[in-house]
């Protein structure tokens, strides 16, 4: 089955716009993890994405008549920019459907390529019904973002120039996955041409659809989808990039949040540039490799698929980055409240350990609880044995690292507690897509005769906004509260909650 798609790819007009980007040497990471690692940089692209080259390859082949309709697709951004390009080069009306939640610096450079866009929905999914509908109503062609042979083809040049490029030995090439165009293609060429090379599809922990549909054997579609990695947010993996992954990819790693944040700073370092979350997705995942398996001295090649991120969002990356590298734990420690427990407690850290982040306030006069960030070595297991050497001098230590409601919110908020409001208080952790209005929609929404007791909010520049609110609500209140949240969620799609009451860090800091 992949020899149908060689002539595909040897035939694929791609070249016409987008440049044969160089395999880069990633000198500090192959020191780190004693293999030669190696970057493909699809970020160096004229849109700085891979997605022209499908895009184009699919536009070019249009009849004279299907260029006179234009042409229309739906897009996160990446492709909609290659989609917009090649449009452009060709004389030929583009409309682009992108979700609401897509990065502005996505959508205007969408807008400086002369195409129309329309922003509908919260995430691909939404958009590309939409798109689909518009497409019957105006008569255009639907340029499909994955789900197309044409841009299979165009994207598994790729595969071919990494071929072209590295004569010697390749012991595997990691790829980013969405809907799985970039996968199909890549996997397609080079499992004919060089079968041994191992092809491994990386996707985001929270919006793997493809680690779903391989175990279920069927395409199935998730549902609810992370939309961190914006560009690889996709609810169901295509039909016929299934098809061909199935048969010619050897595995598939998830990453999250953290770890994908990690590897934009590793490219960082080792190439200066700034990868977007779905860009640093594969070295996320030949990392993670690396480490399950032990390999060394092997070449082992990371797509770097794009470098379309809004500026905002590197606050919300760099505060996951040294927690994501495993270099940071963050703690909960009760220490006892009299002079000279803090110095007592550094010096029970060690001097081989920074503390990277202290917060506390005084509560009363037995115990302090502190949130702490101390650095820590991934190479050893340093975080466990902190634990270890914490506790057997006597601390109290709640390991906090992997605890959304603490990285997200708790960490800017320790400082106070409201002792007044006693049991009555509940609290509860919301999720909805960030755009203008959405705070004020979301209190507006929010209207009711409890009393909010705490309300913490913060703008990460990332595509969604984390709202944690208290409320006072007597005992007998609680089940109709509940009620309300869930109508509040079925009515407006957009939101997601948690109930966090019993979550250990609440009552450590706030209650």
């Amino acid at each position: 089955m992949p020899k149908s798609y060689i002539k595909r790819i040897l035939d694929a007009r791609v070249y016409d716009v987008a440049i044969e980007t160089p395999v880069d040497e990633a000198p500090q990471l192959s020191s780190r993890f004693g293999n030669r690692i190696l970057l493909k940089r699809e970020d160096l692209q004229p849109v700085f994405s891979f997605k022209l080259r499908g895009a184009y390859n699919r536009i070019v082949r249009l009849s004279a008549e299907e260029r006179a309709r234009g042409v229309i697709t739906a897009s996160a951004g990446n492709h909609a920019q290659g989609v917009a390009l090649a449009a452009q080069r060709l004389d030929i009306r583009a409309l682009i459907v992108m979700p609401r939640t897509t990065p502005e610096i996505k959508v205007a450079a969408v807008r400086r390529r002369g195409a129309r866009v329309v922003l509908h929905g919260d995430t691909y999914d939404e958009a590309s019904t939409h798109a689909h509908e518009l497409a019957t109503q105006k008569g255009m062609s639907f340029v499909h973002p994955y789900d197309d042979p044409d841009v299979i083809a165009g994207q598994g040049t790729i595969g071919m120039e990494i071929l072209r490029q590295l004569s010697g030995p390749i012991d595997a090439v990691f790829v980013p996955v969405g809907g799985g165009g970039l996968l199909a293609g890549v996997a397609a060429y080079i499992k004919y041409v060089r079968p041994s090379v191992r092809v491994i599809g990386v996707e985001p922990a929270d919006a793997a659809c493809l680690d779903a549909a391989l175990k279920a054997r069927r395409r199935v579609v998730l549902p609810q989808v992370g939309i961190f990695a914006d560009g690889v947010a996709v609810a169901q993996i295509g039909r016929e990039t299934f098809r061909v992954i199935r048969r010619t990819v050897d595995e598939v790693i998830t990453a999250d949040t953290d770890e994908i944040c990690a590897a934009i700073k590793d490219i960082f370092d080792d190439t200066r540039s700034i990868a977007e979350p779905a860009g640093a997705l594969a070295l996320a995942g030949l990392k993670k490799y690396v480490q399950r398996t032990g390999v060394q001295g092997q070449t082992l090649v990371a797509i770097d698929s794009g470098a379309n991120t809004n500026f905002d969002r590197l606050r919300h990356i760099s505060e996951r980055t040294e927690i994501g590298e495993k270099r940071e734990a963050v703690l909960n420690v009760s220490i006892p409240e009299r002079p000279g427990s803090f110095r007592a407690f550094c010096n029970a850290i060690g001097r081989g350990r920074s503390i990277t982040e202290f917060n506390y306030r005084y509560a009363d006069r037995g115990s302090a609880q502190i949130f702490v960030g101390v650095q820590v070595s991934p190479e050893r297991n340093d975080r466990e044995s902190l634990l270890e050497e914490l506790r057997a001098k006597g601390y109290e230590v709640m390991d906090l690292t992997d605890n959304e409601m603490a990285k997200l919110h708790v960490r800017h908020m320790v400082g106070g507690r409201a002792s007044s409001v006693g049991d009555a208080e509940i609290v509860y952790r919301f999720e909805f897509p960030e755009r203008p209005g959405a705070l004020l929609n979301f209190l507006n929404r929010l209207e009711h005769d409890w009393n909010i007791s705490l309300f913490h909010y913060r703008n990460h520049g990332a595509a969604y906004a984390r709202v944690l609110v208290g409320f006072q609500v007597p005992q007998g209140d609680r089940a109709a509260l509940a009620a309300f949240f869930e109508e509040m969620t079925r009515r407006h799609r957009v939101y997601s909650y948690w109930d966090e009451t019993a979550n250990p860090v609440y009552r450590a800091f706030l209650r």
